[in-house]
């Protein structure tokens, strides 16, 4: 598993899945109930409003009424009857000229006896009986009440949707006298007040659109932040994990390296008295006999190689401290390349071998680098098992603007397969039979001591290429 797997297997939730979900659900639930509010509000202010202007409304016909047409029909008829045709015709006249250029859509006169209507700016109502209902007898008895027939919504806004109807029918005393507590009937004032409701209803909708708006650019401001705080969240969660293997692998290095210090240490002494011995017995043999020459031999060359391996054990474990000093970079692999001139030649491999004049000296320890470029060029040269083949080797500049030095060696071996590209440089991981998996390793660990780094490029059958970047 991959530190971005175990990364994310130990995320309990993502941040801003979960904050998309919470804050959408809470916004679709806030933004309704706003505009509820709102319309609630609104319509309380314009009924509150509206039944104080008929409060007033109603006053006024009463006292013009009673005035300009109870008086004077008294004492020209000796009675009230609003249904005979001259008492109505007068009564219309007046209320006519009360109502004139006032939202007032009828205005009727209830009997006070059996809630009938004796008068009425429409005619046709004339007559009726059980209009009032119990705002009705609410104003019989002195006090003053109101109805509303409210039929319309936000929906009313779409196209083709039938007007919005917002009425308010109210009923007040009508007195004889003002402030008489003689009771003649009732007034009925109707309030037609569509086109303010139609208003309100677009304000109402003008409001819901603004405050979706608002909450929709507040929702995608957020989750912007919250993705980029969750975005540094992973980060951090994925350098802990790495820092956290790198700390348990640097742990388990040091182990093994304590470990391997103290076998090759308790190796190399023995190692090297069975290698003199094999070489005094050579050189007192004398060639006598060509089999126990060609034992010693191998004798010989096989304590070298184990002498080698050993110090490679010893190098990985007790790595010694850096000297650092101004070295030219093209210097030390030209004399890499010097050294294993006589093995290309023997195994007849072209060197292309380019250097940059515009590579400048660095501070690095000029025999550990020189042992991890030595070391990397052995690997190319081995990689390429048949006859014949190309290493090149490259020395050039970063790219304009930074400061460094790239190094790039390339082989025309078999490449390496990419199931192993990510094993190289682990410590003893070795796919050569007689090799102790410690080479690449110690040349990662060098290069970055120097503060560089190295990494492998290989497509498939097209051999390798290692490149190394310092400074």
């Amino acid at each position: 598993m991959s530190s971005e797997d175990k990364t994310a297997a130990i995320k309990p939730f993502r941040l801003v899945k979960f904050f998309s979900y919470t804050t959408l659900l809470v916004f679709l639930l806030f933004t309704p109930l706003l505009a509820v509010l709102i319309s609630k509000n609104a319509n309380n202010v314009l009924l509150s409003r509206s039944e104080e202007y008929a409060l007033v409304f109603a006053s006024n016909i009463n006292s013009q009424v009673y005035d300009r047409f109870v008086v004077p029909s008294v004492l020209r008829f000796g009675s009230l009857a609003p249904q005979h045709p001259g008492q109505q015709k007068r009564l219309d006249l007046i209320v006519k000229d009360i109502t004139h250029g006032m939202k007032v859509e009828s205005v009727s006169i209830l009997d006070q006896q059996n809630d009938t209507v004796a008068y009425s700016t429409f005619s046709e109502r004339i007559g009726l009986k059980g209009e009032g209902g119990q705002e009705y007898l609410e104003a019989r008895e002195g006090g003053s009440s109101s109805r509303l027939i409210r039929d319309g919504s936000i929906l009313n806004l779409l196209p083709g949707a039938k007007p919005a109807v917002f009425k308010l029918i109210s009923y007040i005393p009508f007195r004889s006298e003002k402030n008489s507590a003689k009771i003649m009937g009732v007034i009925e004032i109707v309030q037609d007040m569509s086109d303010d409701y139609h208003e309100m209803i677009k304000l109402e909708g003008g409001i819901t659109l603004i405050a979706t708006l608002a909450m929709f650019l507040l929702f995608v401001v957020l989750r912007l932040i919250v993705a980029k705080a969750d975005q540094q969240i992973d980060a951090r969660a994925r350098e802990r994990q790495i820092l956290e293997e790198k700390l348990l692998r640097n742990e388990q290095l040091v182990t093994l390296g304590k470990m391997v210090a103290s076998v090759s240490h308790e190796i190399k002494n023995p190692l090297g008295i069975v290698r003199s011995t094999a070489e005094m017995l050579r050189k007192r043999l004398g060639g006598a006999s060509d089999a126990n020459d060609r034992l010693l031999l191998i004798i010989i060359e096989e304590t070298g190689r184990l002498d080698r391996i050993v110090r490679e054990f010893l190098d990985f474990a007790r790595p010694r401290k850096m000297q650092l000093q101004s070295v030219s970079i093209s210097e030390i692999v030209t004399d890499a390349v010097n050294f294993v001139e006589p093995e290309l030649n023997q195994r007849g491999i072209r060197k292309r071998l380019t250097l940059s004049d515009r590579v400048k000296p660095l501070m690095v320890d000029r025999e550990l680098l020189y042992r991890a470029m030595l070391n990397i060029l052995l690997n190319s040269i081995y990689a390429m098992q048949e006859e014949g083949g190309e290493l090149a080797v490259v020395v050039r500049p970063v790219e304009l603007g930074r400061e460094g030095v790239v190094v790039e060696i390339s082989d025309t071996g078999p490449g390496i397969p990419e199931d192993r590209r990510d094993q190289i440089f682990k410590p003893f991981y070795s796919d050569k039979v007689r090799g102790s998996g410690l080479g690449l390793a110690i040349v990662k660990k060098i290069i970055e001591d120097h503060r560089g780094a190295i990494e492998l490029i290989s497509p498939p059958g097209t051999g390798a290429t290692f490149r190394i970047t310092l400074g």
